[in-house]
Parts: structure tokens; C-alpha cells; sequence
């Protein structure tokens, strides 16, 4: 049974940080790209980065490059998102996203991010 399991949201101030966790189960982790994704009220989902499946490259929207970091630990079957500097447009709901290069793609539940005073 594949699952993906999102953790580490919360409430947090302006300025502050959170390192969500993504822990997955049922497929071959080290074989699946990895992303972040996240969805604001009103808003479409968006991707906010993505990781190769052995870790050597990573891809970041702009909106959130040089303040979020995207890693992943192919044994402990877990990506990572480091979140640093957060702003209060950073508030949504951020979902992980596993895809293989034929086709397969799974999705977690969701963990809530807001980020306010």
C-alpha cells in the first residue's frame, strides 16, 4: 500500500522557520523524483521545488529560492522541505508529490503551514 505522509506544519511567525517531512511507504522511494507542492485558499496548487531521485538536483519556484531547501534520505524513504524566512504568503496547505519516469505518481494528505503574528 503506497502512502506518502506529510508532517511538521504548524503555526509559525513572520521570520520564522519549519522543516516539513514527507515519509513514504509502498514503492521503491530511491526510484521516484520527489516535489513539494502547496495550495493557498483560493489559489491553484503550485509547485514550490522538486528533487531528483538520487538527491543531485533540485529545482526551486522563485518565489520561495534561496529561503526553502528541498533534500531527501533515500534509506529513511523521507524528503524534506527546510523552510527559512517565511512570509505570510507562505501560508497553504504543502502536499509531496513522488513521480517515476513511467507515469506512476502518488500524492500525500497535506500539512498545514500559517504563517502569521
Amino acid at each position: 500500500q503506497v502512502q506518502l505522509v506529510e508532517s511538521g506544519g504548524g503555526l509559525v511567525q513572520p521570520g520564522g522557520s519549519l522543516r516539513l517531512s514527507c515519509a513514504a511507504s509502498g514503492f521503491t522511494f530511491s526510484s521516484y523524483s520527489m516535489s513539494w507542492y502547496r495550495q493557498a485558499p483560493g489559489k491553484e496548487r503550485e509547485l514550490v521545488a522538486t528533487i531528483s531521485s538520487a538527491g543531485g538536483s533540485t529545482n526551486y519556484a522563485g518565489s520561495v529560492k534561496g529561503r526553502f531547501t528541498i533534500s531527501r534520505d533515500n534509506a529513511k524513504y523521507t524528503v524534506y522541505l527546510q523552510m527559512n524566512s517565511l512570509k505570510s504568503e507562505d501560508t497553504a496547505v504543502y502536499y509531496c508529490k513522488a513521480v517515476h519516469w513511467r507515469g506512476d505518481v502518488y500524492w500525500g494528505q497535506g500539512t498545514q503551514v500559517t504563517v502569521s503574528s
